[in-house]
């Protein structure tokens, strides 16, 4: 039977534990999922990380492009770390980059990362588009129609799509799935529209999950309902 192609979108909060920056036992942890589900699962395995756990975008000193430009290096130091410990986990991979970071990371060649893949590394994107203004939500999207994954899935804190943010609001509804042209419309937040029309037109289907939730990644790679698919 042929792998799956997946594309994981995971946030820099993933690595931060209750902190900012990179937290030991957080980074293990998402280690230890990943190597799970991918133990478990046929599946060829691609990851997008942010960076909001070591930036967060302009403010009143910093203007916007050179924001974007901070934080796209700020993925790189993210995507490293996780690479870093899919290797210690037993994993192949290797980091790509939208820009070049000569002696970090590799520079990106679809090609390359195809034929990686293929041979059952884990590739980790770093550098979001390599260009400002694009969320690290839509170089997901961009990267799993580039590699032709057929999902992305999106890894959260929250059990999947609701109407508001749960947090916050005791009624929030959860929808259990949703057309693209629904999540667009109702602005739920969880995606940027870039990237849920990205994902449209590539005929990707995206789900959102609790990652956070032991076991959540292996369970949803072997075809339980969990979360909230948009398709």
């Amino acid at each position: 039977m042929a792998a799956k192609r997946v594309l994981l979108k995971l946030s820099g909060e993933t690595l931060s534990g209750d902190g900012r920056s990179i937290d030991d036992k957080s980074l293990n942890r998402t280690a230890k999922e990943i190597k799970a589900a991918y133990d478990a699962n046929v599946v060829e395995l691609a990851i997008v990380v942010g960076a909001g756990n070591i930036w967060r975008g302009a403010g009143k000193t910093v203007e916007r492009v050179t924001a974007d430009k901070m934080g796209m290096t700020a993925t790189v130091v993210n995507a490293l770390a996780i690479s870093d410990a899919l290797k210690k986990a037993g994993l192949k991979s290797k980091v790509f980059c939208a820009r070049g970071v000569s002696g970090f990371a590799a520079d990106f060649d679809r090609d390359e990362v195809i034929e990686k893949i293929q041979n059952g590394y884990i590739i980790v994107f770093a550098g979001g588009t390599g260009n400002p203004y694009f969320t690290t939500d839509t170089t997901a999207a961009l990267r799993a129609a580039e590699i032709n994954a057929k999902i992305l899935l999106k890894a959260t804190q929250v059990d999947g799509i609701y109407s508001d943010d749960p947090k916050k609001n005791a009624s929030a509804v959860k929808f259990d799935k949703l057309t693209f042209k629904e999540a667009i419309d109702k602005d739920l937040k969880i995606m940027d529209a870039e990237a849920f029309s990205l994902c449209m037109r590539a005929n990707i289907s995206v789900s959102v999950f609790d990652f956070y939730r032991d076991g959540n990644f292996r369970k949803i790679l072997g075809g339980e309902k969990i979360g909230t698919t948009v398709s």
